[in-house]
């Protein structure tokens, strides 16, 4: 086979595991940016500074440092991952990070009055929050949350530096054998621009059904 059909077999054999370290990250990514946003927006004031840090730190700093340090830096504090484990962990706290902020925005974007306007119909503190405050927290966040999902996808390729057997590290292999890189790279770039383009049509129907159920 030449290198572009090589490059492409390669692409497509790394394409379910790259699927899996994305949604899984970026599901649990988001459930720790609900989590850290609600602590912030919601919790004690020490609790929100000590988030706020950790955010800021993440954010902060690249991707691909945080997974270096993930997996070859975690045996050293008894952290002993496989690669996909890291990798999956690494992009939890990366977009977790990033999901906070975009939920911390969804909070102050629901009018005050809305909440007052459930205390004085009787909902306590915590029946306000889930009726109230989250669904129109995520109305308002849906567009970001989408966007912030698709962009996690392209940081999957970063991975391939832990050697996660993704879609980069394994058309990275073809080039390195064949000392074509430049074919094995143009087939990568191609590849990616398809399945993002793919992803984000996706996010987009699924993000016109969710604003439809959540203003119900």
């Amino acid at each position: 086979m030449s290198v572009l059909q090589q490059s492409f077999v390669a692409a497509l054999n790394g394409l379910p595991l790259t699927l899996l370290v994305w949604l899984g990250g970026a599901a649990l990514g988001l459930v720790l940016g609900l989590l850290v946003a609600c602590g912030r927006h919601l919790g004690p004031r020490p609790l929100g500074w000590g988030l706020a840090v950790l955010v800021e730190v993440i954010r902060g700093t690249p991707f691909l440092v945080q997974s270096f340090l993930l997996y070859y830096g975690g045996p050293f504090i008894g952290l002993d991952l496989s690669p996909v484990l890291a990798g999956m962990l690494a992009l939890t706290v990366y977009g977790g990070a990033y999901y906070s902020e975009v939920f911390r925005g969804g909070f102050v974007a629901v009018p005050r009055a809305q909440m007052e306007a459930a205390r004085l119909a009787g909902l306590n503190g915590a029946q306000s929050v889930i009726r109230v405050l989250l669904p129109g927290a995520a109305l308002a966040a849906l567009p970001a949350l989408v966007n912030l999902t698709v962009i996690l996808l392209k940081e999957t390729a970063v991975l391939s530096i832990i050697t996660v057997p993704e879609i980069t590290f394994r058309v990275t292999g073809v080039g390195s054998a064949t000392f074509a890189y430049a074919p094995a790279m143009a087939v990568l770039a191609v590849f990616y621009w398809a399945l993002v383009e793919i992803m984000a049509e996706a996010g987009r129907r699924a993000e016109r059904v969710t604003a439809r159920l959540l203003a119900a």
